[in-house]
């Protein structure tokens, strides 16, 4: 089984915070995909041997393309691809973009789960985030899209500058009583090439404080806990059922095909990444090039990202695995290493399986970083 990422590099405005790649401009729009489906065409036999059981449109904003475009990318997966009877197909959305006739559209469409960027309910956040809706937007477009869609996925930011722990709560509150079963958060961190930089280093928006992102965040996972859902992996929290498939597919390490401007793939030895460079991505698709870059993953790197990846899931990192796949030096390394984690409470073993505790799971990446191999000799 494998999944299909495809990028949109759109958005009708720039978040303060975000460095993904996008653009505001949509005068190449069509050119742009034209160019996406000829990449799928071009590369439908990396997956080869491979079914699709997730199609994912991330960006940048999918959300901002015609229902009909939309359809007409997931035809091209059809056409190319072995795809199974009920593959999970997410969109990625602005509230702002989900009017009730648009929510009305797709629901008729193949798109049957949804990953809407509320960020936050309250109106000086998402004005401080220079978020593209409003408040009442984003429950508007929720009320509607909980009577159409059962899968619905909510994305919320905490550790807010001047967010106290009852606006955060509150925040939370609002999504448990519209009942959406997934819910993945944040904490807002501060990129080098952002607007946000730029006004906290102009002292226009003041810092976010690590302390207080604890706290929201340990206040989240009791509340998300206590109302039944799971905490299956460090940012997401599902009622039994919602997984993302597709997020737990990468988490697990199957192969996934990344298409659009800067989208990134995954065979399971071979890591690429496409251009990130919208006129330059168009002008090689156009001469039937691949506009990206491949490395050979090494037995280290592999060995690091399950580390990284396994440590940030409820799945955990099996250590008869790693022995199994990478040596005995790699296993012996990993349980002298994780033995002072277990001994602080910040990891466990239960049945050769280590993952991190509540109390560790704020510093996890960290962890993970400590975790990983270096130099043996």
């Amino acid at each position: 089984m494998a999944g299909i990422y495809i990028h949109i590099p759109f958005c009708k405005q720039a978040c303060h915070y975000c460095d993904f790649h996008f653009s505001t401009s949509l005068k190449k729009k069509e050119e742009m995909l034209d160019s996406i489906k000829r990449e799928l065409f071009l590369r439908k036999d990396e997956l080869e041997g491979e079914i699709i059981e997730t199609i994912y449109f991330g960006g940048g904003t999918p959300s901002i393309l015609e229902v009909d475009e939309i359809n007409a990318m997931i035809q091209s997966v059809y056409d190319l691809f072995e795809v199974i009877d009920a593959p999970e197909i997410t969109l990625e959305a602005n509230p702002d973009d989900l009017d009730s006739a648009t929510l009305h559209k797709l629901a008729e469409s193949r798109v049957n789960r949804l990953s809407i960027g509320i960020q936050s309910f309250e109106e000086a956040d998402l004005k401080m985030m220079n978020r593209a809706h409003n408040s009442t937007e984003a429950i508007q477009c929720l009320e509607i899209a909980t009577t159409l869609f059962d899968n619905i996925s909510i994305d919320l930011i905490y550790g807010i500058p001047n967010m106290s722990n009852e606006r955060w709560l509150s925040n939370v509150q609002r999504i448990l009583d519209l009942g959406i079963p997934h819910i993945s958060c944040y904490a807002l961190t501060v990129e080098e090439r952002t607007a946000l930089n730029k006004l906290i280093k102009k002292g226009v928006i003041p810092s976010p404080e690590e302390e207080v992102a604890h706290q929201h965040f340990m206040l989240l996972i009791e509340t998300l806990r206590a109302n039944g859902y799971i905490h299956y992996e460090l940012s997401n929290f599902a009622k039994p059922g919602y997984y993302s498939k597709n997020n737990s597919a990468y988490w697990l390490g199957k192969k996934y095909l990344g298409i659009g401007p800067s989208a990134h793939s995954f065979d399971g030895v071979h890591r690429s990444w496409n251009i990130a460079n919208n006129s330059l991505y168009i002008k090689d698709i156009a001469e039937d090039k691949l506009p990206l870059e491949i490395e050979e993953l090494s037995l280290t790197d592999r060995y690091n990202e399950y580390i990284m990846t396994g440590l940030r899931t409820i799945w955990g990192v099996d250590l008869n695995r790693v022995k199994r796949e990478f040596g005995e030096a790699y296993y012996d390394y990993l349980v002298r290493l994780s033995s002072s984690f277990i001994e602080e409470g910040l990891m466990k073993k239960e049945s050769d399986i280590l993952t991190i505790t509540d109390k560790g799971k704020f510093l996890s990446d960290g962890i993970a970083s400590d975790l990983f191999y270096l130099d043996l000799k």
